[in-house]
């Protein structure tokens, strides 16, 4: 397993922070594996590979470049800088681009675990990835972006409050659960490659979700900057299928019913003002409805409060939806402790 040495002030001042270019490397590599997790990214994937595949089938050396780049145990290092935070998406792909040409053919070569091919023995593969993620990030991200950065937002608010709740342990642990945890005496795992460890204290330590689910990855600027991007919240990421029913908008209203179809999963009020973009005040009074009506409860887990629908707003939803179900009032539902998202 691949895993980093740091004290425990590097830990410390560890952030969550959100990057434009990873959410753009991340939709990169669920192109190139053309293979959603869920049907938000497979729906997704209708929309932009056939595309996606066009532009490579016009450009064979771009579309060597990618399948060596992202090589089936590690990624060439300069497609995907170490994130820093606030940078807009224009900052982040220029760092890219200002590769040295022999750097990314030794990154190449790394990726492959062997020669270089003919065809990418030149000097240009910086500006082609660059100008690939710049199309990436135009055609597919981009218009998305709004949406997708209130999902990443309320990704870091769930995260830092796990801190909060239960330490950096149980954060990292929940990362990627399987490939990231904790091992103890100031070690941290990455994944399970077996690569020589990575002395990291003192430098700045970022994690950085992505809504892709099945996509994760490392970077560094090395002794500087060590980032870790994970897959965000599986509840926060896929919320197709959570469309508010018409009859159910035309009972409550469609930002309220919006409120009740997302908590199938305990949230928190800043969680779901990230996730659905209304101000905190109007989902506080949805909140209340709701609870009074019986259709929501609350708890408090740590610092946090969270909500999460009760049977009755179970059977609501579903009879919305066309669902049918049978349920017993009167209690919690299995499976909805007090955790976290």
């Amino acid at each position: 397993m691949g895993w980093w040495q740091l004290n425990a002030d590097t830990l410390a001042r560890s952030r969550f922070v959100i990057s434009p270019l990873a959410e753009t490397f991340a939709c990169l590599k669920l192109l190139h594996a053309g293979e959603g997790a869920h049907p938000g990214e497979q729906a997704w994937l209708r929309a932009h590979l056939p595309a996606y595949r066009a532009w490579l089938a016009a450009d064979p050396v771009t579309a060597l470049l990618v399948r060596a780049g992202l090589g089936r145990e590690w990624i060439a290092d300069f497609l995907t800088p170490a994130p820093r935070d606030g940078e807009a998406f224009a900052e982040e792909v220029a760092r890219v681009r200002s590769v040295a040409p022999a750097a990314a053919r030794a990154h190449l070569r790394t990726s492959l675990a062997g020669p270089l091919p003919a065809e990418l023995d030149r000097d240009d593969l910086t500006e082609r990835a660059a100008g690939l993620l710049e199309r990436v990030w135009e055609e597919t991200v981009r218009p998305y972006w709004g949406r997708r950065r209130r999902v990443l937002e309320a990704d870091v608010v769930a995260r830092t409050a796990q801190v909060s709740r239960g330490g950096w342990v149980s954060a990292l642990d929940s990362l990627r659960p399987g490939r990231t945890r904790w091992l103890g005496e100031n070690r941290l795992q990455i994944n399970l490659h077996e690569y020589p460890p990575r002395e990291i204290s003192g430098a700045e330590l970022l994690f950085v979700p992505v809504t892709a689910q099945r996509h994760g990855w490392v970077s560094w600027d090395d002794g500087e900057r060590y980032a870790v991007i994970y897959p965000c919240a599986g509840v926060l990421a896929d919320v197709t299928d959570r469309t508010v029913p018409a009859s159910l908008g035309a009972l409550l209203g469609a930002a309220r019913a919006g409120v009740l179809v997302l908590l199938d999963s305990p949230l928190s009020t800043s969680h779901l003002t990230a996730v659905t973009g209304q101000g905190l005040g109007s989902v506080g009074r949805h909140l209340k409805v709701l609870r009074d009506a019986g259709l929501v409860e609350r708890r408090r887990a740590g610092r946090s409060v969270l909500y999460t629908r009760t049977a009755a707003g179970d059977v609501l939803v579903e009879a919305g939806q066309g669902g049918r179900r049978s349920v017993t009032t009167g209690g919690p539902r299995p499976g909805k402790g007090d955790g976290g998202p």
